[in-house]
């Protein structure tokens, strides 16, 4: 549960986190685009203060990964999406409302624990935003993602003025 009298950011501040810098595209792409009062935040991935994943957050879920460290990458994944949106809206969190998460979660063909995975993920952004950050969300298993990541999440934020 949240609370309701607290901003996103003495949430976040709360949980012992900051916002890290937004992560510049490392292709053709920008990390987010706005429509509107929509935002669309490119996949992000576990990249960690130092510009690096964490070697716990790398490799295949139901292999080499476990439930554990997948939820924390699922968090720091969703840590630095937060900082794309919040770059969109501004530097404002409190401007923001979540629509919509998506997780791809680099797993083992029997893997079946994908939901919890981006449980992650979703408990950040739903702590974080308060009720703004209830969202629809989905999560799929991958062969295969960029620098050997264990999940990426992307995701559709309004701005509310």
């Amino acid at each position: 549960m949240t609370d309701t009298a607290q901003t996103p950011l003495a949430r976040l501040e709360a949980l012992g986190l900051t916002l890290p810098t937004p992560a510049a595209p490392v292709a053709n792409y920008v990390p987010w685009t706005r429509s509107g009062n929509f935002v669309f935040v490119s996949g992000q991935l576990p990249v960690g203060p130092g510009g690096a994943i964490d070697p716990a957050h790398k490799g295949k879920l139901g292999a080499s990964v476990t439930l554990e460290a997948s939820q924390a990458a699922a968090r720091v994944a969703a840590l630095n999406l937060l900082a794309q949106a919040a770059a969109a809206a501004g530097g404002d969190l409190s401007k923001l409302r979540a629509l919509r998460l998506g997780g791809f979660i680099n797993s083992a063909g029997d893997f079946g624990q994908l939901p919890q995975v981006l449980n992650g993920a979703s408990d950040l952004v739903a702590t974080v935003l308060g009720e703004n950050g209830r969202h629809a969300r989905f999560a799929v298993g991958v062969a295969q993602l960029p620098l050997d990541a264990a999940v990426e999440v992307d995701g559709t934020f309004e701005i509310v003025e």
